[in-house]
């Protein structure tokens, strides 16, 4: 598991430029690995590349990235408050994209951070919608819609 998880996680790192200075992907990375190898040391091995093993690392890749993103939500709320260096936006919405929507939601509701931004919720529903598209894409490729 933890193969097939860094293995996914890096080539995502190396195909998409704006993960490669967001730290909070890194992060989130961090966070998938390590249960990797929890649920392979304590608790059963899959096969790398298998099934099971693939989907597995979407349930982790959903959890892991709206728990990053409601924590960079709140990183960028303090500094808010206090007025020092900000989350960019574009590492924001580039956490919102790869799943993080629902908590980048809920943490919008949360903080009351990002809500009367009308430019930022703009790229916030353009963020869902891509996303949308791109399991529509990926779905169809696959030939299961």
């Amino acid at each position: 598991m933890v193969i097939t998880f860094s293995s996914i996680l890096f080539a995502l790192l190396i195909l998409v430029k704006p993960l490669q200075k967001n730290a909070f992907y890194i992060l989130h990375s961090v966070l998938i690995v390590a249960v990797a190898h929890f649920f392979e040391t304590y608790i059963f091995t899959a096969s790398p590349f298998a099934h099971k093993t693939i989907l597995l690392f979407v349930v982790f890749h959903l959890v892991s990235i709206n728990i990053t993103t409601i924590f960079a939500y709140w990183v960028d709320k303090r500094a808010a408050i206090r007025k020092t260096w900000r989350v960019s936006e574009n590492n924001l919405h580039t956490l919102e994209f790869l799943g993080g929507w629902s908590g980048a939601y809920l943490a919008q509701k949360m903080f009351r951070h990002k809500t009367k931004k009308k430019s930022y919720q703009t790229t916030f529903k353009l963020m869902i919608a891509l996303e949308v598209l791109a399991i529509y894409v990926i779905l169809k490729y696959l030939k299961l819609l």
